[in-house]
């Protein structure tokens, strides 16, 4: 059965360009918040409250988003997690026809864990809604930087064949402009050969540091789902058009993509710890300068 609804409100004193929607979420008995933590052991303080705050914002997106008959695509990342299992208690529950299509390897498996309908854009080009997670959420313009778990190409490219992109997170991921809490930087996928000449070009155009991206299993560099490295590009404490900025590096022989996803964002639904997950809208628009 779909997850109870406690209340949904909006917000007093807003336009309605800018309403947002709240709703309680229950913990369902078959989610394990170990997930994604050392040693399976159980989750407390910090933890607790962003698994909460996760798996509220990731099922009211399959509640709120998903319907009968639908081709999915479906993200990567922690948050996803719990998309996936409440997707696949729905399909159990309401016998839902829908077909999901991974954006990186552990998506895929994800998927086939689940029993879930797996398919690709060779015979799903076009789908209906992707549900997937950000390392940080620019309020306003909904800009997104993502790339943390190194499947930003691959994540781009099947919301880039969706009509909806839906995006799922905690209230840590929500700031007022990019780089105020995640500050790992810009994720840039390149061609191996490459990635010394596009460091140089990156750093001596806009500042900062271009950071080759180590394995933490591997001595070398991290390797992507596509046989690439991985730059993460730090950048200074300076107003940018996200736009301009993402224009310039993909116009860099051996850039594949980058971690900035501009205008492709439909919703952003927050999580708390107490089990509200807030609606975000896009009110302003992305200017390319």
């Amino acid at each position: 059965m779909p997850l109870a609804v406690l209340r949904k409100s909006f917000v007093a004193g807003k336009s309605p360009a800018t309403h947002v929607a709240v709703r309680q979420c229950f913990k369902m008995t078959t989610v394990n918040f170990t997930v994604g933590l050392p040693n399976c052991r159980t989750p407390s303080g910090a933890d607790k409250v962003q698994n909460v705050s996760k798996m509220c914002a990731a099922h009211t997106a399959v509640d709120k988003h998903v319907k009968n008959g639908m081709k999915l695509g479906i993200g990567s990342g922690s948050t996803i997690v719990y998309s996936i299992q409440r997707l696949a208690q729905r399909v159990k529950d309401e016998s839902l026809a829908v077909v999901c299509v991974p954006t990186s390897y552990q998506a895929r498996q994800l998927i086939i864990d689940h029993n879930l309908p797996l398919g690709n854009l060779d015979t799903h080009p076009i789908l209906d809604c992707t549900i997937d997670g950000a390392d940080e959420i620019e309020t306003g313009t909904l800009t997104c930087i993502k790339g943390g778990g190194g499947c930003l190409t691959q994540e781009k490219i099947v919301a880039s064949c969706s009509k909806q992109l839906i995006i799922v997170a905690d209230g840590e991921k929500e700031v007022s402009n990019l780089g105020e809490k995640w500050k790992k930087g810009v994720p840039i996928e390149v061609i191996p050969m490459a990635y010394k000449p596009i460091q140089q070009k990156i750093e001596t155009k806009y500042g900062g540091e271009a950071i080759l991206r180590m394995s933490a299993d591997k001595a070398g560099p991290l390797v992507t789902d596509n046989g690439n490295f991985l730059l993460d590009w730090v950048f200074p404490n300076v107003k940018y058009c996200w736009s301009s900025v993402h224009n310039y590096l993909k116009l860099i022989p051996g850039v594949v993509e980058t971690g900035l996803f501009i205008d492709m964002t439909n919703e952003c639904l927050v999580g708390d710890a107490q089990g509200n997950v807030r609606s975000l809208l896009k009110t302003v628009q992305s200017i390319e300068l």
